[in-house]
């Protein structure tokens, strides 16, 4: 279950790591177009605001990251749950699809990781 639980946390933290390509480097280009269903028009004058939200994917990613490779699991749930967060608001405020493609994959990560950490709770 460890495995399971790092290899989808590792997953989470990638996905991030496309966003921000996608906001940060590929917002007017045609692939960032057609991902976020942009107009040229819109993407040119949204794109220091995509790039400022890719950023903050990348912050997360890192954050995730972090977690894993030192196994410091308080960290991964924390930037889950932000993940998790997110994915929430975006549903909320820009469209429901963000929180299939964010959400979802965070919350299987987060169980994972939870019932790793509580089975070696009570193996101590």
């Amino acid at each position: 279950m460890l495995l399971l639980a790092q290899i989808l946390v590792a997953l989470v933290a990638l996905l991030h790591v496309y966003i921000l390509v996608l906001e940060m480097f590929l917002w007017t280009k045609p692939q960032g177009l057609r991902t976020f269903r942009n107009t040229p028009e819109k993407a040119e004058t949204t794109r220091l605001l995509a790039a400022n939200q890719g950023l903050y994917n990348g912050f997360l990613a890192a954050g995730l990251f972090w977690g894993l490779f030192t196994a410091q699991w308080n960290v991964v749930v924390f930037f889950l749950s932000c993940v998790i967060v997110a994915a929430l608001y975006g549903a909320y405020s820009v469209n429901k699809r963000i929180f299939f493609v964010q959400g979802v994959p965070a919350i299987a990560a987060l169980a994972a990781v939870l019932f790793v950490v509580m089975m070696d709770a009570i193996s101590r």
